[in-house]
């Protein structure tokens, strides 16, 4: 008789850090497991949640986004700052739609065929954008709403039996991206490059195309996660892309187990990295530790997660040829 070895996962470690964590601060904190904080918890990080699948199909195709900030505030905040003006939501949806397209085409063309390592390419073109739209395309740092678009605002306001409509959209942009990652041929070819970027392009995958297709997706997904939070809080605060939010889309990636080194985890690394950070952010505000200290926590656990894929997915001869990051 043969017994299996258990072999510990990073999923199913934070898996469990999160029942731990959530039981923990349901049991000692006053409020927190209140339904009316638990649907604040959860909506307050659906935005966070929406940038991680971005994030997560660029990760798992063995690059970085550090870009995806400005990509949320600056189309999305111009789709606004053109309603305002007076064009209409069929002229100005396109324009920004076509911002968002051609900032991710740009990403990926400097990644994929003039090999610009990922890590400076969206650190530069994260600055161009919120440069430009500084300078261009806003009149104020906060875009308010138009009613004009008050047509479009159920994308963020509001509840779907019961549940807010932001985590409705987190919930939908989750099932899609499963969908693109599980059931496309374009899904698995961005986990064969991750996995091995060498041999996909010797067996004749497509990589400088999936590539760029990478850095398109995570670009509109950063459009559609600004829309979503500008329509749920009725502006969108063009600095947004100053804070330190890329850090909070690195750690829900990381954290909920999509290895650095490519080819690995999926939708549900997202979504229990997601409620993981909503968890541990919301029971460090209801014990009101101060903004200082809650980056403090965030940064020691993103370099513990980091620690943790580091042993749990360590890198051989291949991963380790790692140029794009």
């Amino acid at each position: 008789m043969t017994t299996k070895k258990f072999k510990a996962t990073q999923q199913g470690i934070v898996s469990a850090l999160f029942v731990l964590l959530f039981a923990g601060f349901a049991a000692f904190l006053p409020g927190f497991a209140q339904i009316d904080n638990l649907l604040t918890l959860v909506q307050n990080v659906a935005f966070l949640g929406i940038l991680g699948l971005g994030m997560a199909v660029v990760v798992i195709g063995r690059g970085i986004d550090i870009s995806m900030i400005a990509a949320l505030a600056v189309p999305s905040g111009l789709l606004l700052q053109l309603v305002q003006n007076g064009h209409s939501l069929g002229s100005a949806f396109p324009i920004a739609l076509g911002l968002a397209l051609a900032f991710g085409l740009v990403n990926g063309w400097l990644i994929a065929y003039a090999e610009v390592p990922s890590l400076f390419t969206t650190l530069a073109s994260g600055l161009f954008l919120a440069g430009l739209g500084q300078a261009y395309f806003f009149q104020l740092e906060v875009v308010q709403w138009p009613a004009a678009l008050d047509p479009a605002a159920w994308l963020g306001r509001g509840t779907l039996a019961g549940v807010p409509t932001p985590v409705v959209m987190f919930g939908v942009a989750a099932a899609a991206m499963a969908f693109f990652l599980r059931r496309m041929r374009a899904g698995a070819f961005v986990y064969a490059i991750g996995d091995n970027p060498f041999a996909a392009r010797a067996t004749g995958l497509p990589t400088r195309p999936m590539v760029l297709l990478q850095y398109v997706l995570a670009a509109l997904i950063g459009l559609f996660a600004g829309v979503v939070m500008a329509a749920s809080v009725s502006s969108m605060p063009t600095r947004i892309f100053n804070s330190t939010m890329i850090y909070d889309v690195v750690l829900v990636v990381v954290l909920g187990g999509i290895g650095l080194s490519g080819g690995r985890g999926g939708v549900f690394n997202v979504v229990i990295g997601t409620l993981l950070i909503g968890t541990m952010l919301n029971g460090m505000t209801i014990m009101d530790l101060s903004y200082s200290v809650q980056n403090i926590v965030k940064g020691v656990v993103l370099l513990a997660a980091i620690l943790i894929d580091s042993m749990l997915n360590p890198r051989n001869e291949e991963t380790a040829q790692q140029g794009d990051i």
